[in-house]
């Protein structure tokens, strides 16, 4: 079976709800119980289907997207929200997207130190052709919140060209104050564009893909490095087709870091990445690894090695769908993944685990993996109260305890559909 995980803004907005209809609620194993904890449940009018990994303060509150849901009037489905749960997983505050201000939000936000919130919606802001008129509800935009919730700043709308349009990034900031992200699509050859907004709001566009051997469809977004490069991921195009991940220098020079084949090395990465204290890259793919799950493969961890002389060697971590009836997990979800202390990588995926509830999918997982590539699953989604299909990464606290969200599972809130959670897991 193709993975049929949500994977760019030119969906419909609707779309989010194919892989929603779950069956009755399961109650987890007890073993599973000891180690998992349902935080929040969203029911609508709080939020609907989050997408996007959460972050956490210093006092153990954690703030996220949902894509949908809230009171804006997009839709019979909302908006979208930004939200804050306290430590114990109370909503502190929720608030709504309302459309002109932003609309569908798949990325996570970025916290500053001052407590402001930054993130982008896909739609919302400018309507025009370009980004497909009305229909598509405009070319999204980037915003800021202010740490109590209440007032949202728009800093740029999206036009389609050149700056791009449909932004799912989870955004990156300087220590100048400047942001990064990506768009999935627009720029000066509708390819995806990596951007920068000043202080100011002014927009730059640093990169326009081509949608040759440079890649296309860089939706995760991009992380910051230390000599200040941008590194990020271009979900498909490159030389075999199968997606690349790059670097964008300063002067907006892009470097191709690797390029996928979709074979056993991983295809379609669509993870944000993340550098340990080597400057060792880490990521997953959607497809490629083992031939299973439609003959595309079932998604892999993989990590990028800087060689001496240049350039970069690849090694694949873990093949999903090693186990029968990929019980391990199948599809990863957009990350980033976390690491601790101890080289072992935590994240999602979407598909797999032991509950096929899900409209006869396996309803995703958390998993473990250690620095000799041995993989655990933590827990396995059973699409009831505990949620299902997890699209982003975890949080990671310095106890060991991970947090993260499910895009479905949960209640019943929307006519038949179910909203999803926020959850906790202690490994």
């Amino acid at each position: 079976m193709r993975s049929k995980k949500p994977s760019s803004a030119g969906k419909s907005t609707f779309v989010i709800f194919v892989t929603l209809l779950l069956a009755s609620a399961i109650v987890p194993t007890q073993a599973q119980a000891q180690k998992f904890k349902v935080l929040h449940t969203f029911h609508g009018p709080d939020g609907a289907n989050p997408f996007g990994v959460l972050v956490r303060d210093s006092a153990g509150n954690l703030y996220g997207t949902t894509g949908i849901g809230g009171t804006g009037k997009c839709s019979r489905y909302g908006c979208g929200t930004a939200f804050k749960l306290d430590s114990w997983g109370k909503q502190a505050w929720s608030y709504s997207f309302q459309g002109g201000n932003g609309y569908v939000l798949y990325g996570g936000l970025l916290r500053d130190a001052a407590g402001s919130l930054f993130g982008a919606t896909t739609n919302g802001g400018k309507i025009n052709n370009i980004c497909g008129g009305d229909q598509a509800g405009g070319c999204g935009l980037v915003f800021e919140l202010d740490k109590t919730g209440e007032t949202e700043r728009v800093l740029h709308k999206f036009t389609g060209d050149p700056d791009g349009f449909f932004p799912e990034a989870l955004l990156v900031k300087d220590a100048a104050g400047n942001l990064y992200g990506t768009t999935y699509v627009g720029g000066r050859t509708g390819n995806g564009a990596v951007f920068k907004i000043d202080t100011s709001g002014k927009e730059a566009v640093l990169y326009s893909f081509t949608g040759g051997s440079d890649g296309c469809g860089p939706y995760p977004g991009v992380i910051l490095d230390s000599a200040r490069n941008l590194d990020g991921v271009a979900t498909d195009c490159g030389g075999d087709g199968a997606g690349v991940v790059f670097m964008v220098d300063s002067t907006g020079k892009e470097t191709l870091l690797y390029t996928f084949t979709g074979s056993s090395d991983g295809g379609r990465p669509d993870s944000v990445l993340l550098f340990d204290s080597n400057r060792n890259l880490y990521g997953t793919t959607a497809e490629g690894g083992n031939s299973e799950c439609g003959g595309t493969g079932c998604g892999v961890v993989f990590k990028l090695l800087p060689q001496s002389g240049g350039g970069w060697s690849e090694s694949v971590l873990y093949d999903f769908c090693s186990l029968s009836n990929c019980t391990d997990g199948e599809g990863p979800g957009t990350g980033p993944l976390v690491r601790d202390s101890s080289g072992n990588l935590y994240g999602t995926t979407y598909f797999g685990g032991a509950y096929r509830n899900c409209n006869g999918d396996a309803c995703g997982v958390v998993f473990k993996l250690d620095a000799k590539g041995k993989e655990t699953v933590l827990h396995s989604f059973t699409g009831g109260a505990d949620g299902a299909n997890p699209a982003a990464g975890l949080v990671l606290d310095s106890r060991g305890n991970l947090y993260g969200t499910t895009q479905a599972g949960g209640a019943i809130c929307i006519q038949s559909f179910t909203c999803g959670v926020v959850f906790k897991v202690v490994p």
